[in-house]
C-alpha cells in the first residue's frame, strides 16, 4: 500500500485523542490522529513524523499523521490501512489460494468481523488488529484496554464452534520484531480471551511489515506467544 501527498513533519502535543499540534513547512498545524491508541511511547515532543496532507475544504484539518520514527524505525499509525494489508497478503496466497473471494465487515451474532473469507467448503471470519506498540523487539497488543477486542475474541471462539473457521491477524506496523505476545499488563482480559480462543481452535497469526514514510506493506508471519 502506497500514500500519495506525505511530508515530515515534527510532532509537538497530543491535546486529546483525535488531533495532535505538529509543524510542517507551513509551520505549526493541526493534524487528525487516526490512531486512538495511547501511543505515548511513540508520540512524544519534538518526535519525527509523517503527514498526509489533503486540502478538501470538506475537511476539518488538511492533515492525517501516518508513520512517526523510534529509535530509528519508522512505524506506521494509520489505523485505517491494517485491514487493507490484511487483504493484499490474504490474496498473495495465504489461508486461502488466490481465487478466495472476500467479503469485508461481515456480521455474525453480536460481532462486526473484519473479513470474511470464503473458497468451495472454507469458510472464514477473520479479525485484524493493527499493533504499533513496541518493547525490546516484542510487540505487543493492545496498547489500551480494549472490551470489543475481548468481544471480537469471544464471539470468534462462537463462529469455531459453530464450525466455521476462525481467525485474529495481527499486523504488525513495523519491522524487526520477533514475536507478538498480548499485553497482559495493560489488559489481562484480552489475554486470557486470546489464549481461550486459541484452545478453542481459532487460529493466532500475527505478520510484521515493511514500512517507509508513505508506504506498508505485509512481509513475514511472526511467532505469537501466548
Amino acid at each position: 500500500m502506497r500514500y500519495t501527498r506525505i511530508e515530515e513533519a515534527v510532532f509537538k502535543s497530543r491535546p486529546n485523542r483525535f488531533i495532535a499540534h505538529v509543524v510542517t513547512k507551513r509551520g505549526e498545524e493541526i493534524c487528525h490522529v487516526k490512531n486512538t491508541g495511547r501511543c505515548r511511547e511513540l508520540l512524544l515532543p519534538d518526535a519525527r513524523i509523517w503527514v498526509q496532507r489533503n486540502d478538501s475544504p470538506d475537511r476539518k484539518t488538511a492533515l492525517d499523521l501516518i508513520a512517526v520514527e523510534k529509535n530509528g524505525r519508522v512505524i506506521n499509525m494509520d489505523s485505517q490501512i491494517p485491514n487493507k494489508v490484511a487483504e493484499a497478503w490474504i490474496r498473495g496466497g495465504h489461508l486461502f489460494s488466490e481465487n478466495v473471494k472476500i467479503f469485508p465487515e461481515t456480521r455474525y451474532g453480536n460481532s462486526r468481523f473484519d473479513l470474511y473469507l470464503e473458497e468451495e467448503d472454507r469458510r472464514m471470519y477473520l479479525e485484524v488488529k493493527g499493533v504499533t506498540l513496541e518493547e525490546d523487539g516484542v510487540a505487543r497488543f493492545p496498547d489500551a484496554p480494549t472490551e470489543r477486542g475481548v468481544k471480537h475474541v469471544r464471539e470468534l471462539i462462537v463462529c469455531r464452534k459453530a464450525g466455521y473457521l476462525a481467525g485474529i491477524l495481527f499486523i504488525i506496523q513495523m519491522q524487526g520484531i520477533c514475536r507478538l505476545e498480548p499485553n497482559d499488563r495493560t489488559h489481562p482480559e484480552f489475554g486470557e480471551a486470546l489464549r481461550m480462543a486459541a484452545d478453542a481452535g481459532v487460529q493466532i497469526m500475527a505478520v510484521d511489515c515493511l514500512v517507509t514514510p508513505d508506504s506498508i506493506q505485509a512481509d513475514k508471519e511472526i511467532e505469537v506467544r501466548l
